[in-house]
């Protein structure tokens, strides 16, 4: 029976730690579903949906040895997976600031109360160590206005000096599609 796990993987950064760890999974009899894999501080972090008649504890031994080998630690859930159930972001904020403690939870709170759905979110901290600037980019879901966003948002901009800049994404606007020049 095929059973889907939650996969994360963290260790410092170097190359080949995508080939190496999906190429065993692969051999294994595995077959990845979504996943998100980021450099973040030095640090390499995968987190994949993986489908494989296996359980939890087997899984574990055949990633333990590549665990060492690469320097990862690692961490398996069961869970449902469901693919092809995606929510399409409507809205993208991008968050901009002196670097204070509270801006994610500030920003996101505000979001929550108006039921705002985030589906991704990267932050950075750009600047200087003497002028460290705070940089988050959110892209998600609400069932509201424009003008209620920009309303609710508005507070955090005037009493906590931060930039957020509100874009409405259109999401029925297609795609271009890329082809390779003929030889």
């Amino acid at each position: 029976m095929q059973n889907w796990y939650m996969l994360t993987l963290v260790g410092r950064d170097r190359q080949g730690i995508v080939a190496e760890v999906s190429q065993a999974l692969f051999k294994a009899g595995g077959n990845l579903g979504e996943a998100s894999m980021a450099r973040l501080g030095g640090n390499f972090t995968v987190m994949l949906m993986l489908q494989i008649d296996a359980e939890k504890e087997e899984i574990k031994n055949l990633l333990q040895p590549l665990g060492k080998k690469l320097g990862l630690f690692f961490h398996i859930d069961e869970i449902v997976g469901t693919l092809h159930h995606h929510v399409e972001p409507n809205f993208r904020l991008s968050v901009h600031g002196a670097d204070q403690a509270g801006i994610v939870a500030m920003v996101t709170g505000v979001l929550a109360e108006l039921k705002f759905n985030i589906l991704n979110l990267e932050s950075d901290v750009g600047g200087s160590p003497e002028k460290p600037i705070y940089i988050m980019h959110i892209e998600g879901f609400a069932d509201c206005s424009h003008s209620s966003l920009e309303k609710s948002i508005k507070p955090l901009v005037d009493e906590k000096n931060i930039i957020i800049h509100l874009v409405p994404i259109d999401t029925m606007m297609g795609c271009l599609l890329y082809t390779s020049p003929s030889p």
